[in-house]
């Protein structure tokens, strides 16, 4: 057969777009989702110079944010977004206020000086107020106004999927990470702010607080950008990884120091296995960190948090069903894990957050393989399924900032389980995540770019794969009649054209492979009997014995 030139394959692995479900959205769900719009197209966010003083007394924040930007075409109408109850005191740019509209949750500054294309200028936004207080931290995010147990102040933020601008002013899109960043907190004095990257300096104020500058030196996400002040112990450690010395930090409660030195050590163990699998830990120039919080965790970039009750399995519970998710921290796997898939590699649009929860439930499975070998990650990830609802897909809608299911976790870990299976290398596969990080090293991606790779590296065709379990809640059934020693097979309630290869056993030595289709088709077996006919359970599907002649239109595939 001939092989398609580059081009018609890449043509041939883009997704079919899918109906998905019918939700309403509004002009303000556009304005924040989309990053094609008038007011943010123009321009690209190069470096936030964010600098927020926190008043924990009365629950307020003042503070501003410059935001350094290279101009793709001129414009003159820059999009900021800020949400209510928020509010911008000014906007100033080369000495001189800004005039500005508010819409909602983003204000749009009218700007006066020319906007050059390839110019690269800044735009310093003032502002103040009493941010959005989180209900159910981390999803239901903003600003965690708490104490420790022994009543002092503690204050944390998580915004992701929510958005960035619930406390700061920036361009909240994932679409668009800056180059760098500052982040320079100011806390009453008796808090030690803990932050992402590096801590350049301390600085104490004649006010009673003190200033902690933090700065990243790599892109990152707005969301990854947090607050977590309280009475933090700090210890440290080393790793030799791939890129070389990696610096672990460690901030638990003061009171909490032996059992972070007791539960943290883990972190060593993960690190170790995600560089085998995925490559190297995308930000030794910024270090790794991980941060005791009220909540239970998020993937702060260079700062995760943690708040899993020094505890293993996930704040006491396998979500696995097997007993192997208690014998590792939930937390530090899982969100450690998005450093590879969320920070270094982040979805454009909230749609396709697939990409950094199902790889990062995947990587449960990885480091549960690292620890016990391949059949015990294997039965972890099996297990995981029994938390797949199929209510809607897993791809939302795209630009009004809605995700999809929350199957996005262990159905997409499961898809990719399933595509292991295909490829049938494990060499082969651990090539293809190393190279996913390698090719999209600090980039914003979409879905598709993800689909496309993987298709490419793997060396068939996996669109229907993709759209199967991306954008449709249908199980594929692997639909199967036995006649004397000839099974009769097909795969129903899939996608129009899905071909996906599966192991079953068609004779006692164990499985092999054979490539179903819509239509019936045919093969010999050589078994003891029906009851010995298996299919490979590490594929994602249902089996149905249908008990009865299949249509009289089949074909005979050699086993």
């Amino acid at each position: 057969m001939k092989r398609p030139t580059l081009a018609a394959f890449l043509l041939l692995c883009a997704p079919i777009r899918l109906p998905t479900q019918t939700r309403t959205f509004t002009h303000a769900d556009t304005l924040r989702g989309s990053y094609t719009t008038a007011g943010r197209a123009w321009w690209d966010v190069t470096f936030y110079d964010l600098r927020v003083a926190i008043s924990p007394t009365d629950s307020s924040i003042r503070g501003s944010n410059g935001i350094s930007y290279r101009v793709l075409q001129p414009s003159s109408d820059m999009q900021i977004d800020l949400m209510i109850p928020l509010e911008v005191d000014s906007i100033v740019q080369d000495g001189r206020a800004v005039p500005f509209r508010r819409d909602g949750n983003a204000f749009f500054a009218q700007l006066e000086a020319p906007q050059t294309e390839g110019s690269t200028k800044t735009i310093t936004v003032f502002y103040h107020g009493k941010p959005q207080p989180a209900r159910r931290p981390p999803w239901d995010g903003g600003f965690t106004w708490t104490s420790d147990s022994l009543g002092r102040t503690w204050v944390v933020t998580t915004d992701q999927g929510l958005g960035a601008s619930v406390w700061w002013p920036n361009k909240d899109t994932q679409a668009d990470e800056p180059d760098s960043q500052r982040i320079a907190l100011t806390v009453p004095d008796g808090l030690i702010d803990v932050s992402n990257g590096r801590l350049r300096q301390t600085i104490p104020n004649a006010d009673g607080t003190t200033t902690y500058e933090w700065f990243v030196v790599n892109p990152i996400n707005n969301y990854a950008i947090a607050v977590a002040a309280g009475s933090y112990a700090h210890f440290s450690d080393t790793l030799q990884g791939e890129r070389g010395p990696l610096t672990l930090d460690f901030w638990p409660l003061d009171y909490h120091v032996e059992a972070a030195r007791r539960q943290f050590v883990q972190a060593r163990s993960m690190l170790q296995c995600f560089e085998h699998w995925f490559g190297p830990y995308p930000w030794y120039e910024d270090g790794y960190k991980l941060i005791e919080v009220p909540h239970s965790g998020m993937e702060h970039q260079s700062a995760v948090a943690y708040g899993n009750w020094y505890a293993n399995g996930y704040r006491g519970r396998d979500l696995s069903g097997t007993g192997l998710g208690l014998k590792w921290d939930f937390i530090i796997v899982h969100e450690s894990a998005h450093e590879w898939f969320g920070n270094s590699i982040t979805a454009k649009d909230e749609a396709d957050i697939w990409v950094h929860e199902g790889f990062a439930n995947y990587a449960e499975n990885l480091y549960t393989e690292c620890l016990f070998g391949r059949d015990s990650g294997a039965a972890y990830v099996i297990g995981t399924r029994r938390g797949i609802k199929n209510d809607i897909p897993i791809i939302g809608p795209y630009g009004v900032n809605a995700d999809g299911s929350g199957d996005r976790y262990p159905k997409g870990g499961n898809l990719l389980h399933t595509i292991r299976q295909i490829v049938g290398d494990d060499e082969k596969w651990r090539g293809i995540l190393r190279g996913l990080n390698r090719t999209f090293w600090h980039q914003t991606v979409t879905s598709a770019q993800i689909e496309t790779y993987i298709s490419r590296r793997a060396g068939t065709n996996l669109t229907g794969v993709f759209d199967q379990y991306l954008r449709t809640t249908m199980v594929p059934v692997f639909e199967y009649w036995i006649a004397g020693n000839t099974l009769h097979y097909h795969w129903s309630n899939v996608v129009p054209g899905f071909a996906m290869p599966v192991r079953v056993t068609l004779s006692g030595s164990g499985f092999r492979v054979i490539g179903p289709k819509e239509a019936w088709q045919t093969a010999r077996l050589r078994l003891a009997g029906p009851v010995a006919f298996r299919v490979d359970s590490n594929y994602y599907v249902s089996v149905r014995d249908v008990g009865g002649p299949p249509p009289a239109s089949t074909s005979s595939e050699s086993p």
